[in-house]
């Protein structure tokens, strides 16, 4: 069950965004809600996604729901318009198109499968993870690296920060892009990193970092040639920049409305451009409001990527294909899975039977000699054998399908397993 930039507002999406320091708690919740097994958050720029094993398909959702609604103060009613939900198959579908990056901003972007593994890996470590996540997330991961290389879906733009850089250089215009601009970065996460790979080559005058960490600051701008800020300096830095691009994981406003402002009656007019891909947002919205100031955010992102959405649609059309290939893989080792302890169980039971009639026998058979008594021992479990061949074969291929289905629950009636 979740919610993304093409479900929800901006505004929604960062209400319910779960942070890292939140989302131990979080899996604790969920995993101790009455209906839920296992769980893994997966919480990103656009993405809110809560993948679940669950005891009741409603119940599921409702513990699913009432939790959002909690954490995000929304309220459950409102919420559930915002809200998507997959299950069984679809689900496996579904997740395995998102770490493809079929599902993306960007289509094929390279960020999404890393915060796939990220979100197994956390839940590994608070183990929420059982058998049944833990194939599908395995399989998930593996199909993301699949989908990238056997197409060509990571090529050209493949990023929301590749993304808010071309866009960028879009709004600067005149043929020259970025080239001679000075650009300060607000952010030394992951989305910071892909940004200043994306600015590398863009010929600035100036780049510079600042974070609410200043040794991150430093590692980051090192990695591309920039020059490290401390946090405090920002609005100094701000004064004679032309682009301010914000990536923070903060769960406030960074850069409030006044800060800007101050910040432009030291520009003699000069105009500032924003771009702020942060989910919560590190730029007050009404900054965009004041004389000079651009103030570009993810919905602006998601405009651009969309208008070149077709250049990768053939690219798309394939990876769809591979994804298809691997749910139906999925779903036939799954199933086999489903009727091996039916098999294992019919077995059982035949054991059972012919070693108590073998027992029933004992005295009748008193009188034979060990090589005799073997053969009748061999004989009886032999017949028991052949018997049960056909009825396994059967079983295991039609598993994956509802014959298969259909198939076990009667054995297990027939012969009350």
């Amino acid at each position: 069950m979740g919610a993304t930039h093409r479900t929800s507002s901006l505004d929604v999406l960062e209400r319910l965004t779960i942070s890292a320091d939140d989302l131990p708690k979080a899996l604790a919740t969920l995993t101790g809600s009455d209906n839920l097994n296992e769980v893994v958050v997966l919480s990103t720029c656009h993405r809110i996604e809560i993948y679940a094993e669950a005891e009741l398909f409603h119940g599921g959702c409702a513990d699913v729901r009432d939790f959002l609604a909690r954490h995000s103060g929304i309220s459950s009613q409102e919420l559930s318009d915002q809200l998507y939900t997959r299950h069984d198959l679809e689900a496996v579908s579904h997740l395995f198109g998102v770490a493809a990056g079929l599902d993306s901003v960007v289509i094929g972007e390279h960020e999404i499968l890393g915060q796939v593994r990220g979100a197994y890996q956390a839940a590994q470590g608070e183990g929420t993870v059982g058998s049944r996540l833990d194939r599908l997330f395995s399989r998930a991961l593996e199909t993301g690296k699949q989908a990238r290389s056997a197409t060509d879906i990571g090529k050209g733009i493949a990023s929301v920060s590749q993304a808010a850089v071309a866009l960028a250089a879009e709004r600067f215009g005149g043929g020259e892009g970025l080239e001679g601009r000075r650009v300060l970065l607000l952010g030394a996460g992951t989305m910071a990193k892909g940004t200043l790979q994306a600015l590398a080559d863009a010929g600035l005058a100036d780049l510079a970092v600042a974070s609410r960490t200043f040794e991150r600051s430093v590692a980051a701008a090192q990695e591309c040639g920039g020059r490290a800020v401390p946090l405090e300096d920002l609005a100094t830095v701000l004064v004679d920049a032309d682009l301010l691009m914000t990536t923070t994981g903060a769960s406030e406003i960074i850069l409030e409305h006044s800060s800007i402002d101050a910040v432009m009656s030291k520009r003699d007019g000069k105009a500032l451009l924003i771009i702020d891909v942060a989910v919560p947002r590190d730029v007050e919205v009404t900054a965009g409001d004041l004389d000079g100031v651009t103030l570009l955010n993810m919905d602006d992102v998601n405009a651009y990527v969309e208008a070149g959405r077709a250049d990768r649609s053939t690219e798309a059309d394939k990876v769809r294909e591979i994804v298809a290939a691997e749910t139906e893989r999925f779903q036939l080792e799954t199933s086999a899975r489903s009727v091996a302890p039916v098999i294992s169980a019919l077995r059982e039971r035949a054991s059972e039977i012919s070693e108590a009639e073998l027992a029933r026998y004992e005295a009748r058979l008193s009188e034979l000699t060990p090589a005799q008594l073997a053969a009748v021992e061999s004989l009886v479990r032999g017949v028991t054998n052949k018997m049960l061949h056909e009825p396994t074969v059967r079983l295991k291929d039609a598993a994956g399908h509802a014959r298969g289905d259909r198939l076990a629950e009667a054995i297990r009636d027939l012969f009350d397993l």
